[in-house]
């Protein structure tokens, strides 16, 4: 109803002409009104029964509003209202960066469907030290072009590295390249970032020291941001390490863990031990190891905590290639510039074997490769020339050709595609269940998704991108146990919003922003597979961001509702408030 058709009701009722009670039936208390749900608020706490109104985007009134009116009344019969979930490591940038109209290819992938199908209502994106730049130029476009979740967006340590030192990045920085980087944290902090993110086992990050990033981290600190840091390894070694070629001692991921409490402890500022693994089958078991340096240092106040993808393969593409890069053109360094010529990967393979030497050399790293993947019982071929292969592990092979699996890595080479790293597509599940459950369980695991955006006709991607929320709650608290449904729920919402400083959204609470999701919890279930990830889950019935759906009755919308996030907005509407995060979260 118009305001002004409203004041001539009120009008006539004053003088009489219609009854007041007229008045206000006219008009519907809340614009969506969520009935008989079972609140999962985002605490921890268990869930309570209460309805759900929500006005001009926010959440208005949580209680027994049996009585209200609405515009649009959803009976849940016993279905739970969440938080909408926040995915605090996403790589969604580039997909929300897409120019296109409505309709458009781009506008349908700017509403990153496989992520707000999930629940998901919030990314934080340029994750692992890659950003662009400025940041206000990133923020200006996004905001020009609408997308489906909100987005936080971080100033990445690898494009502000390459900045500060030119073509010249494989030696530690100087102490006036680190006065530059830091000016760097702080135009981004400036212009809108919610930290400073690194990816040190990436190009050219693998170079930096760690003194390099205590005063970036401090510069983070002060704008009142995070610290997200991608590993330096996630196992014994990491990824550019290769025994023919590098000194022994490379970093491992108990090194890696100890330097970001030692940057935390230094700085003071909440780090992010991001996708915590402990990867390749000589490391399985060293979660506990992880945990227990965690929790130490928590318990001396250390803010360190860690987020993690509940899978136990890695990968985007499941792009495995067993032999060494440095065999390749333009591969001689991890993470650095690959060429992209048209290359006969075939007869650079057989130009290596035919050198004694060097044949002993790719031999060696490619042993090297296998366990750090898995080892062969734990490497799928995904896809090779020969169909009849696909589905096979490398150990299943080499029992079947009575060979190696150092010789099956060398055949699916020189018999699969030539012109293709590898010969072949493979899968290493190199993560053991054991150390997922442990990371799972504790209180200062967030779930993340470590996933861009993704459209059903793009080509392989990891199962992630359309299955880690719901298989969190699904797999990991209500079949395996391995924490609660509520706790799997405050790892999404509540504590995400702690780490970030968001005081407007994470909680289902009056005076929030209505970013929610609605579980039926009896259909919850991620389909997605590895050879068929393209797959939407089940059980999420409606996604609301900003009271917008994005998701009804489980069928996606297409709408763009989402916003770049502004750092302190959130503080600002909800000051005076109730909802405070970090009480809420229980940390």
């Amino acid at each position: 109803m118009k305001r002004r058709d409203l004041r001539m009701l009120l009008v006539a009722a004053v003088l009489g002409f219609l009854p007041v009670a007229t008045v206000a039936a006219q008009e519907p208390a809340f614009d969506i009104l969520l009935r008989g749900g079972r609140v999962l608020d985002g605490t921890g706490n268990p869930w309570f029964r209460a309805d759900v109104g929500i006005r001009d985007g926010r959440i208005v009134r949580v209680g027994d509003l049996a009585d209200a009116t609405a515009g649009r009344v959803i009976e849940l019969d016993g279905r739970y209202v969440v938080p909408g979930f926040i995915d605090i490591h996403s790589h969604a940038d580039q997909g929300l960066d897409e120019a296109g109209a409505a309709g458009s290819e781009g506008a349908r992938r700017r509403a990153a469907p496989n992520l707000v199908s999930q629940g998901v209502t919030t990314v934080v994106v340029n994750q692992d030290g890659r950003s662009p730049w400025p940041i206000a130029d990133q923020r200006a476009r996004l905001e020009s072009r609408g997308h489906g979740p909100n987005a936080a967006l971080m100033v990445g340590h690898n494009t502000i590295r390459a900045m500060a030192l030119g073509d010249d990045v494989m030696r530690p920085s100087t102490p006036a390249e680190v006065e530059r980087m830091t000016a760097l944290v702080e135009q981004g902090m400036a212009e809108g970032a919610y930290g400073l993110s690194a990816g040190l086992e990436y190009f050219p990050g693998i170079w930096s020291e760690t003194s390099e990033l205590f005063p970036l981290v401090e510069a983070a600190g002060r704008g009142g941001g995070l610290y997200i840091v991608h590993e330096r390894s996630s196992g014994m070694t990491p990824m550019w390490f290769w025994p023919s070629q590098d000194d022994p001692g490379p970093p491992t991921m108990i090194e890696t863990i100890i330097e970001d409490i030692e940057v935390a402890e230094r700085t003071g500022v909440t780090t992010v031990a991001t996708h915590i693994k402990a990867r390749g089958s000589d490391f399985w078991g060293a979660g506990r190891a992880l945990v227990d340096l965690i929790e130490r240092a928590r318990a001396r106040g250390v803010p360190i905590w860690a987020d993690q993808y509940p899978y136990n393969t890695t990968g985007s593409d499941g792009n495995t290639v067993l032999l060494p890069r440095w065999i390749f053109p333009g591969g001689g360094f991890g993470g650095g510039p690959r060429s992209r010529e048209a290359v006969d990967y075939a007869s650079r393979l057989t130009e290596a074997l035919g050198d004694p030497l060097r044949s002993e050399e790719v031999r060696l790293d490619i042993a090297h490769e296998i366990g750090r993947r898995g080892g062969p019982e734990n490497l799928v071929i995904m896809d090779h020339p020969d169909e009849t292969l696909v589905g096979k592990t490398v150990a299943e092979l080499a029992a079947e050709w009575n060979a190696f699996p150092v010789d099956v890595a060398i055949r699916l080479q020189l018999e699969g595609y030539r012109t293709r790293p590898g010969g072949a597509r493979l899968r290493g599940f190199s993560l053991s269940e054991i150390d997922v459950e442990e990371f799972s369980a504790h209180p200062w695991l967030v779930t993340a998704s470590d996933a861009g955006i993704a459209l059903p006709d793009d080509g392989p991607v990891h199962a992630r991108f359309y299955g880690t929320f719901p298989r969190k709650i699904k797999r990991y608290a209500m079949d395996l146990g391995v924490l609660s449904v509520e706790s799997a729920v405050r790892s999404m919402t509540t504590l995400p919003a702690q780490l970030l400083g968001l005081r407007d959204r994470g909680l289902i609470r009056e005076g929030l922003v209505a970013d929610i999701a609605v579980l039926d919890l009896d259909e919850l279930q991620d389909h997605a597979t590895f050879f068929e990830p393209h797959r939407y889950p089940s059980g999420v019935d409606f996604v609301l961001v900003a009271g917008t759906f994005v998701v009804d009755e489980g069928e996606l919308t297409w709408a763009l509702p989402g916003v770049v996030l502004t750092p302190g907005a959130g503080r600002e509407s909800n000051a005076g408030g109730e909802s405070n995060a970090d009480e809420a979260a229980g940390c």
